[in-house]
């Protein structure tokens, strides 16, 4: 029983994997306390992912309440935020630790 458990979850993986390759991915950095592009575009309407990787020596965090997300990211590792589909508009994010370092989607 205990080598199903291992073949079920890789298999799992497997459909899973392809779908989340179709999601497009926008990178955004955090350096010297502050987002690296300050505005993204993404597409309106779509799932997309927003791989977020911190360069600062402290722990930093990408936050937005109006996107309903909120993950800390510890310096020299990158997180993954998938968000949308979105309507066109402008989309408020944030470090909730370093409060000054803003950021902007903006839905196309």
């Amino acid at each position: 029983m205990r080598r199903v458990v291992p073949i079920v979850a890789l298999l799992g993986l497997g459909f899973v994997g392809p779908a989340l390759a179709d999601v497009p991915s926008f990178p955004i950095s955090l350096k010297d306390n502050q987002f690296v592009p300050s505005e993204v575009q993404i597409p309106a309407g779509a799932k997309v992912a927003l791989l977020v990787r911190n360069d600062n020596q402290t722990p930093s965090e990408f936050e937005s309440n109006q996107l309903h997300r909120e993950k800390v990211v510890v310096p020299g590792q990158e997180i993954t935020v998938f968000v949308g589909p979105l309507d066109p508009g402008s989309y408020e994010f944030f470090d909730d630790f370093h409060p000054q370092t803003r950021g902007h989607l903006i839905v196309k």
